[in-house]
């Protein structure tokens, strides 16, 4: 087609040049010829090479839909379903910027962001069963005492029910803690009202999240699934958990040791 265009146009200037004597005319011909067809030249590549990049892009927005629909077996095609939707509901996360992570992984990466924590750590937590014999707990909690002598500040809130801060299992988590410089405090699941929308989860907050220098979050899910948590480092979401812990925090007692055990301050100055 370039090559069609060229002839014409050059046998229009030969036309004006040697016929019509035109000579002027017959080399504007004959300039203006060759920059039609290497302007033309150019276009057909550029739009062959977007031709190519579309159809490529389309063919890999739609190959997992087009696999899908090659499935034959109705019950392959519920399970490929499942699949999907568990699919978009981790790249939604992801979308908020939220990594999920698996439960050694959420462990892992807290480990990680408490020794890279430069002054400060806001914990909540549930009382996890297993701080003084599972690995990945206990070498979690190796990382915070390596912060501590750092001078990193650690405030842990551990959310419990009424009574039960008198359970030997439960003084077993707090009391070295508390012993070992982290300001542990306690706040009541009754008094707490913070259930509510969090990193798009209309649901009561799992209460296992900690921030680091206010900069970068960890935080368990709760629920059931693949997925045991999430980390983030994005600012609107950091500031999301933020504002729970500080009405966490407004809620949460400070505790102090009686007789070798743990109890909430108020609970010791009324009995005094």
């Amino acid at each position: 087609m370039v090559f069609i265009e060229f002839v014409a146009g050059s046998g229009l200037a030969v036309f004006f040049h040697r016929v019509l004597n035109y000579k002027e005319v017959g080399y504007v011909l004959f300039g203006v010829g060759i920059l039609l067809s290497l302007a033309t030249y150019l276009l057909r590549e550029d739009m062959e090479k977007i031709r190519g990049e579309l159809l490529e892009t389309y063919a890999n927005a739609h190959e997992i839909p087009f696999a899908i629909a090659q499935l034959a077996d109705a019950e392959c095609q519920v399970k490929a379903q499942e699949i999907m939707a568990a699919a978009k509901r981790t790249i939604h996360l992801l979308q908020q910027g939220l990594i999920p992570l698996e439960e050694t992984e959420f462990y892992l990466e807290a480990a990680k962001y408490v020794n890279q924590a430069s002054s400060q750590i806001k914990a909540v937590d549930p009382v996890t069963a297993g701080w003084d014999s599972r690995g990945s707990l206990l070498n979690f909690y190796q990382s915070n005492l390596q912060a501590l002598k750092r001078g990193v500040k650690i405030t842990r809130i551990f959310v419990i029910t009424r009574g039960e801060l008198a359970q030997t299992d439960l003084q077993k988590v707090i009391l070295p803690q508390y012993r070992d410089g982290i300001n542990v405090r306690v706040a009541y699941r009754d008094e707490l009202h913070t259930a509510g929308v969090l990193n798009g989860r209309d649901t009561p907050s799992s209460y296992n999240f900690a921030i680091h220098d206010d900069r970068a979050v960890v935080d368990g899910l709760g629920q059931t699934g693949k997925y045991y948590g999430i980390k983030t480092t994005q600012p609107l979401e950091v500031e999301k958990y933020l504002h729970l812990f500080q009405l966490i925090e407004h809620s949460s007692h400070a505790v102090s040791v009686e007789n070798g055990a743990v109890v909430c301050s108020s609970q010791a100055q009324n009995i005094a």
